[in-house]
């Protein structure tokens, strides 16, 4: 992981009329977390979404090196199918070859034979994170990791988080929760909303 980065240059983003931010500029390397803070509405998840590359950037371009995986809202996992079949799914296409660790930490063998849509916000955030180590990827971009979680879930993500960096990966979360995560940065979105309207987004 010693080569993870990821740069954004001067993006901004626009939703119908309405440009949410702009001239956002970041750039991390290696061991690097940053904390994505905002109200609702301003952007945070079409943020994500563009570094993602799910998502075009109104202006500026993003530039990474290696492999990333995304969590937000939905979970990406079968609704009909058990966890244990959902999960199995994308751990035959990530290549994973020891999918019982993931499990193990998160607390997610009683639910193997659960269908994916019966599991509550907490169990199907719990199952994505098992699905994000199990991929193996660089950089982790986490929408809202903590939405759902009690204060033990939320404390084994901050810990996982830690791991990840630690090893030399990246983490961009965006979260209304605090978290503590040693050598933790900040980007307050606000700070990149126009001032005046209308403006350029350059």
């Amino acid at each position: 992981m010693q080569g993870a980065s990821i740069r954004a240059a001067n993006l901004a983003c626009r939703r119908g009329d309405r440009l949410l931010f702009r001239r956002l500029s970041l750039e991390l390397a290696a061991g690097d977390v940053l904390h994505v803070k905002g109200a609702n509405g301003i952007g945070k998840s079409s943020l994500m979404r563009i570094l993602a590359g799910l998502l075009p950037a109104y202006a500026g371009e993003v530039t990474r090196s290696g492999d990333l995986a995304l969590m937000d809202e939905r979970p990406g996992l079968d609704l009909d199918q058990p966890l244990g079949k959902a999960l199995g799914f994308w751990q035959s296409v990530d290549g994973c070859t020891n999918a019982a660790h993931a499990l193990e930490v998160l607390d997610l063998e009683p639910l193997l034979d659960v269908p994916v849509r019966y599991l509550s916000t907490g169990q199907r955030k719990r199952a994505a994170m098992a699905s994000i180590l199990n991929r193996g990827a660089n950089i982790w971009l986490l929408d809202e990791p903590l939405s759902g979680l009690d204060t033990a879930a939320q404390a084994k993500f901050a810990a996982l988080i830690q791991l990840h960096i630690g090893g030399g990966g990246i983490c961009i979360l965006a979260s209304h929760q605090p978290v503590e995560i040693a050598g933790l940065k900040t980007l307050v979105l606000e700070d990149f909303a126009p001032k005046d309207a209308p403006e350029d987004a350059t």
